[in-house]
């Protein structure tokens, strides 16, 4: 018999596989410069295009909705990648198949992973699931240095090492396919929502919608872009980056909109981890290219950073350790501009190896801790898959499209060198800052909402506690004290003025015992609210039962005395005029919109038109103190009688907005 601990090492392994598969995705055989920090420019599609840009929205949105299949979803993924792979190391020649399969391959294992962490955080895990989100982002970071400055020298051996990462990716997923072959019902969110719930729906019509973004902005030419800023074509054509940069802008308004449409936290957490994504791009390359010939040092580098950034992750102090990285990483790019005298590409020329590493460690642990210190925020509400994977994507794409705008010199067109970005460090420098800043104010505001809920928690448990142990006090005392109580209320005067006395203070200690026993003055609060429950359970006596609810129904404390009064009026009419021998039956309901509470006695009845004649003759207890009660509060007096068989008076208020 096998742990839930061990299952839970299981599942990560098995996200860890699929962190190998994302790897090998971001390091491609023939790429000039790594997929991961490159800037694409404005996207246009043609042929064949229009299908590869196409299949990864289809693929992703696909994913997102079978999130409990996870480990088929990285099976899939690993498939998908190994013809890209193989191809290379064969004789195999079907270019736009690759090319199909690898576009598809990159989403399904970012989902994959991410949905692995997802159920490891709702199973109990947030170590562990914190970690896997981690190293979803840092395990691309690596990526990324496998292929390094891939324009300045390539690697012959970059196919065996990704063969070797498939295998042993299918090797630690193959435990998981086998113990979730039914499925992780935890990796697909609350489980108190359906799968179809508009929580969940919300967060899959909003990647989709994102990813789905790419398309019209493929549409948006250079006449077009033109036209929308009133200037020349010519001027367009001059300073391409201006294009680029509208598509960035367009591409970050929308991705806003659609992150805040899922929801406060998600948007918080995908502004975060976007910015500490656009903040690397420009550190990755001045590091890549100043380790371009020391390889093993380059993927060692990133790999000790992913590593710290996972470990701060997996920690307690995941936030603070969060914002320390990424403050640490943008303390050392402002070193680093200001040690080159504003010009950082000489650390690329000169080769410097060491500052190389620094950085590449550095900003590698900040991106990763950053990414995985959001996961428990957003894992109880079922948001990592679609908001750390597609949408965060997306404003990372328009982030670095839109700031791409301010890598200029003073005459407004960019240093004709690939390196251009790298003068501008103190701009990635900001946004490592901006990050921290970000990931720290989420972690104090999930604090303060986790006190919060706790707090409630525990009121409510103490309010709980209470009422049982007033519900198992008040049986014996009802059946002994309170009768006696009552008898020496009722016989009492008929033993002179002394019984008189000892009536009256024995109707007072009955008063005050009911209420202690209820708890009426330990839980209402005057002046703003109180606990109808508790003022009605202490009209209960000897002929008067009282059903309500377990739970205090809170509401102002005008409503509960309006309330409470007309429900005496009524307990006084049936005293009054139900005979001497008639019992009443109070029952309190707590609907969704509003209070019922019914007055019930089994007393002689009236005729039907006997409360308007008694209102025409001036007696107006039933219509002031309560139809009158009532009204005011917006609600409704309804009241049945029938000679002989008692009468039922109804009221119900509606609940305050």
């Amino acid at each position: 018999m096998i742990d839930a601990m061990t299952w839970r090492w299981w599942g990560f392994a098995a996200g860890f596989g699929g962190c190998l598969f994302l790897a090998v995705a971001t390091s491609p055989v023939y790429a000039q410069v790594s997929p991961f920090i490159a800037t694409r420019g404005a996207p246009e599609f043609h042929g064949r295009g229009w299908l590869l840009a196409l299949a990864p929205i289809v693929v992703t949105v696909a994913g997102l909705c079978l999130l409990r299949w996870w480990p088929y979803l990285l099976l899939v993924a690993g498939l998908l990648g190994s013809p890209f792979v193989l191809g290379p190391l064969t004789t195999m020649a079907h270019p736009t198949l690759l090319s199909l399969a690898h576009a598809c391959a990159y989403p399904l294992a970012v989902v994959g992973v991410l949905a692995s962490a997802q159920g490891l955080l709702s199973n109990g895990s947030p170590g562990l699931g914190a970690a896997l989100v981690g190293l979803a982002f840092g395990s691309r970071l690596f990526g990324s240095a496998i292929v390094g400055a891939g324009w300045l020298r390539g690697d012959l051996t970059r196919p065996a090492w990704h063969a070797g990462m498939i295998v042993a990716g299918f090797a630690l997923l193959a435990p998981a396919v086998w113990r979730f072959r039914r499925g992780d019902p935890m990796a697909a969110g609350p489980p108190d929502t359906s799968p179809w719930h508009w929580r969940r729906l919300r967060l899959v019509i909003a990647a989709g919608l994102a990813l789905s973004l790419v398309l019209p902005l493929s549409l948006l030419t250079t006449d077009r872009i033109a036209g929308l800023l009133d200037v020349s074509r010519s001027a367009v054509y001059r300073h391409p980056l201006v294009a680029v940069a509208v598509a960035g802008a367009i591409t970050l308004a929308v991705g806003l909109c659609l992150a805040a449409a899922t929801g406060l936290w998600s948007l918080s957490a995908a502004i975060a981890v976007a910015t500490a994504q656009v903040a690397v791009a420009t550190p990755l390359l001045l590091a890549y290219s100043a380790l371009a010939f020391v390889g093993p040092l380059r993927w060692l580098g990133a790999l000790t950073g992913a590593a710290i950034g996972a470990a701060a992750a997996s920690s307690r102090w995941r936030i603070p350790a969060a914002a320390t990285l990424a403050a640490a990483a943008a303390t050392a790019l402002f070193i680093a501009h200001a040690a080159t005298t504003g010009q950082p590409a000489k650390l690329a020329d000169q080769h410097s190896v060491v500052p190389g590493v620094l950085l590449l460690v550095l900003v590698t642990a900040a991106g990763t801790a950053v990414a995985g210190a959001t996961a428990p925020v957003l894992a109880p509400r079922g948001a990592i898959p679609a908001v750390l994977g597609p949408l965060v994507g997306v404003l990372a794409a328009g982030g670095l499209q839109t700031v791409q705008v301010t890598y200029v010199r003073e005459n407004g067109l960019p240093e004709s060198s690939y390196l251009n970005p790298v003068s501008h460090l103190t701009t990635s420098a900001v946004l490592l800052l901006a990050a921290g800043a970000a990931i720290g104010g989420i972690g104090v505001a999930h604090h303060i909402a986790e006190r919060w809920a706790e707090r409630k928690r525990a009121e409510l448990i103490r309010q709980e506690a209470a009422a049982a142990e007033r519900d198992r006090l008040a049986r014996p005392i009802h059946d002994g004290v309170l009768q006696v109580l009552a008898l020496v209320q009722r016989q009492g005067p008929e033993l002179g003025a002394t019984g008189t006395q000892l009536a009256t203070l024995a109707g007072e200690q009955e008063v005050a015992l009911r209420t202690l026993l209820t708890g009426g003055a330990a839980v209402a609060r005057p002046g703003v609210e109180a606990d109808l429950r508790s003022a009605l359970s202490a009209l209960a006596s000897t002929v008067v039962e009282v059903s309500a609810p377990a739970e205090p129904i809170v509401l102002p404390a005008h409503v509960v005395t309006e309330l409470t009064a007309a429900v005496e009026a009524a307990l006084d009419n049936v005293r009054r005029h139900a005979g001497p021998t008639a019992r009443a039956w109070l029952l309190v309901e707590h609907e969704p919109d509003g209070v019922r509470v019914t007055v019930r006695d089994d007393g002689v009845g009236f005729e039907p038109e006997r409360p308007s004649e008694a209102a025409e003759a001036g007696r107006l207890g039933v219509a002031q103190s309560m139809r009158g009660r009532i009204a005011d509060l917006g609600g409704t007096t309804t009241i049945h009688s029938t000679p002989t068989e008692g009468t039922e008076v109804e009221f119900w208020v509606p609940l305050p907005k």
